[in-house]
């Protein structure tokens, strides 16, 4: 898959439509179309990284934009009774689009174990 086809950089390009809830030069956030709890955002890096199993060492100060970033967006969302952070890597795992995002659930119980 190339930049230009990936659904997840067209929304970072704005070629796409999103609730955005967050957005700098290296991370966006927005709200899951397909919601699985009250609170259900992604947070995905604006450069082009399929899956975890992508990311390097050098990708350290990335992932800390993007925790910090979903840190300040269940504050803003008022998550203060907890909230889960998932991502999944490959298709076995429920990848559905291949592109590094983390998911942001809260505003409900959550089981375990969750799938």
């Amino acid at each position: 898959m190339t930049d230009a086809d990936c659904l997840f950089c067209r929304i970072a390009r704005g070629e796409l439509p999103a609730s955005v809830v967050h957005e700098d030069d290296e991370v966006l956030i927005v709200r899951d179309i397909d919601a699985k709890a009250p609170t259900h955002l992604l947070a995905i890096p604006r450069r082009h990284i399929g899956s975890v199993h992508e990311l390097t060492d050098d990708d350290a100060p990335l992932l800390g934009r993007l925790f910090g970033a979903l840190r300040r967006a269940a504050t803003d969302a008022a998550l203060s009774n907890g909230y889960r952070i998932v991502t999944n890597v490959g298709p076995d795992a429920g990848q559905s689009v291949p592109h590094l995002h983390l998911h942001l659930l809260g505003g409900r119980q959550m089981a375990w174990p969750p799938g």
